[in-house]
């Protein structure tokens, strides 16, 4: 259960395929125009991600290595399908607004390169957890970005203002906020001016409509890589690994020679030794009474 438990970590911090590795930007550019978009895409991504990886991890002693591609392929676009029929039958006001990038789940390198990297070698349920944590930390980053795209472009957040929520409006329920933080009637001159200059600034707010058009989705991610290179560059100061930070996509499994990598590309026999869930086992051991005679 240890390995499954960081496969999650691996997806939502270590290895986030959106803020961490760049994957994915086509969507990432795209649906993120409110929270709710990305929270939707990233969620179906999820699903299909998490699916195909067990199913690819299931059946890779079965599906032969010169055809592989093409039966991942397979296996992701019959999910992708489901999906999409079911987003279109229960949610249809999200099934319109992805539109045509719920189809285009199919070619997401994400998955392909999750299915190459990691569930054509290892177990199923590690392999099912390392979806799952591929595709939360992937949903992380969408609605993220998506909620910050959403207030500055239209004011509100998941489509509600303070209006909606609290019979106030937002600016209003920001300068509350800062109240609590910074005290106007402080002692403290350097207070009531950061006090004073955040409120003029809320009060004075107006939404950037170009924040929610194609623009500002460009300017999300401008910040985004800003912020990773000032990450990457003090990492490198203290002698930290940021090999990982901003690396792309890692498709070429096979002749990969990334050190960092290493523990994805362990062969199925070596993670036989490895204390991971017995449920594979059901799977895996085709003749387990071979395994038992040869132990003896």
């Amino acid at each position: 259960m240890k390995q499954c438990m960081e496969r999650l970590y691996n997806g939502l911090i270590k290895e986030n395929p959106t803020f961490v590795l760049m994957l994915g930007m086509c969507p990432t550019l795209a649906v993120t125009t409110s929270a709710i978009n990305g929270l939707g895409m990233g969620l179906s991504t999820m699903v299909v991600l998490a699916l195909s990886n067990f199913l690819i991890s299931a059946l890779r002693k079965v599906i032969p290595d010169k055809v592989r591609i093409p039966a991942y392929i397979v296996i992701i676009a019959t999910f992708v399908t489901l999906v999409e029929l079911l987003l279109h039958a229960y949610i249809p006001v999200l099934h319109e607004s992805l539109g045509i990038y719920i189809s285009l789940i199919v070619v997401n390198c994400i998955i392909l390169g999750r299915a190459e990297a990691y569930a054509s070698k290892n177990k199923i349920l590690p392999s099912l957890f390392d979806g799952i944590g591929m595709g939360l930390g992937f949903t992380m980053a969408l609605t993220l970005i998506g909620l910050v795209r959403e207030f500055l472009g239209a004011g509100t957040l998941f489509g509600f203002s303070g209006a909606d929520l609290y019979g106030t409006p937002l600016p209003e329920l920001l300068i509350g906020l800062v109240e609590r933080w910074l005290d106007p009637n402080s002692s403290n001159e350097t207070v009531r001016f950061f006090y004073k200059l955040l409120t003029d600034e809320i009060a004075s707010f107006t939404p950037m409509g170009i924040m929610i058009l194609a623009p500002g989705a460009f300017f999300v991610l401008a910040v985004l890589t800003a912020i990773q290179n000032v990450m990457k560059e003090r990492g490198k100061a203290k002698g930290k690994d940021v090999s990982k930070i901003q690396s792309g996509c890692n498709s070429d499994c096979m002749n990969c020679s990334d050190s960092g990598c290493a523990k994805r590309l362990i062969e199925p026999e070596e993670l036989d030794s490895e204390e991971v869930c017995d449920f594979d086992d059901l799977f895996d051991d085709e003749n387990p009474g071979e395994e038992e005679a040869a132990d003896e």
